[in-house]
């Protein structure tokens, strides 16, 4: 309950533990996020109509086939 409310009972906060410090490269995080708002885009572009409709069937066909 004191989870849900973010203040034990008494009405003082929690004691959260702290979060471990992020240890990735940050010139190697920026490089990602710019290149991964663009891959997708860019490979829609470069498809054919015809190969887009081929992947999204394959891919759907997969996702009936796990039921």
């Amino acid at each position: 309950m004191e989870d849900l409310i973010g203040e034990k009972m008494d009405g003082s906060p929690l004691d959260r533990p702290a979060e471990p410090p992020d240890t990735r490269n940050p010139a190697a995080v920026a490089l990602s996020k710019l290149g991964a708002s663009k891959g997708g885009l860019a490979r829609a572009a470069s498809l054919s109509d015809r190969k887009r409709r081929a992947i999204a069937k394959k891919a759907a066909q997969a996702r009936w086939n796990r039921r």
